[in-house]
């Protein structure tokens, strides 16, 4: 099998196991009628968990430290990645199904986009705001129609976790030039110890948690913070960012499939319709040309 080949489905893979994370997030938190573990010691306790065994991994490869300039590169990759994201994300999820989640956060490449474009001070074209601008009104107008007509807290928690999760990319992106890109997520989670261990022992759960809750928990530990990037990095370097990050586009539509066997959500035409919407801008915005020439080299 060629690499591109191999960087193709490991890139499956990690989109498969991230596309996962809006289902067990919600598995694992509850609804408001009825909670479980709570958003912050989910979101804390599954970097908190991940970081424990990535400093095993660094240690047993001898990976480099960070250096002193790349220590605010680390900070915002954590705040966006490790914290903003899935507490947001936690937050949102114990008022709405993780099928509205996914139509929400299916704009997420697409802010991504945007925040490298302006990051390095490009210009991006008037193609790219006008599907940036199209996937905007589509979710807005998803969860305005949800919601009855209007906008629901959730939806802005969700708001928040996409702006979190798009910065907190681009700024590990830059690190991951310098380093190889496994390590960088070891050490965000390493570097994000001294604030998620604690947070974790505080808000530890009491008993009556049911298993199925502790098992979200798990997955998204595991799997969601830690193994995925592991094979969406990989598969990133083996098959190359452009052609690998394509693989992308169809994880909202994974989550909403993966949300009916596992919480018993309901799938309908409206909720299919608007993702595949979404994915569409997605899609046409990220080959929507940027233009460089003003670009600055990222320090």
């Amino acid at each position: 099998m060629s690499s591109e080949a191999r960087g193709m489905w490991l890139g499956l893979i990690g989109v498969v196991i991230f596309a996962l994370t809006l289902p067990m997030t919600r598995l694992a938190v509850g609804a408001a009628s009825e909670p479980q573990l709570s958003p912050l010691f989910v979101s804390a306790g599954r970097a908190a968990m991940a970081g424990l065994l990535s400093a095993a991994v660094l240690a047993l490869a001898r990976a480099r430290p960070p250096r002193r300039d790349e220590w605010l590169a680390y900070a915002v990759s954590a705040a966006g990645t490790v914290i903003g994201f899935p507490l947001f994300l936690g937050l949102a999820l114990r008022d709405v199904e993780s099928m509205h989640a996914a139509v929400i956060t299916g704009v997420l490449p697409l802010a991504t986009a945007l925040a490298a474009a302006l990051y390095l001070g490009q210009r991006p074209s008037s193609g790219f705001w006008a599907c940036a601008v199209a996937g905007c009104a589509l979710v807005v107008a998803f969860a305005a129609r949800q919601g009855g007509g209007r906008l629901s807290a959730a939806d802005g928690l969700l708001a928040i976790a996409v702006a979190s999760a798009a910065v907190g990319y681009v700024a590990g992106a830059r690190l991951a030039a310098r380093q190889p890109a496994e390590f960088v997520i070891c050490w965000v989670l390493v570097l994000s110890l001294p604030f998620t261990l604690p947070l974790m022992l505080a808000s530890w759960p009491e008993a009556g948690v049911r298993p199925s809750a502790w098992a979200g928990f798990a997955y998204v530990t595991l799997f969601s913070m830690w193994i995925g990037f592991f094979a969406w990095y990989r598969g990133l370097a083996l098959g190359g960012t452009v052609r690998v990050s394509q693989v992308q586009l169809v994880q909202p539509f994974l989550s909403l499939l993966f949300a009916v066997p596992i919480l018993g959500e309901r799938l309908d035409a409206t909720t299919v319709a608007f993702s595949i919407a979404v994915i569409a801008t997605v899609f046409l915005g990220k080959r929507m040309p940027v233009d460089a020439t003003r670009s600055r080299a990222a320090p």
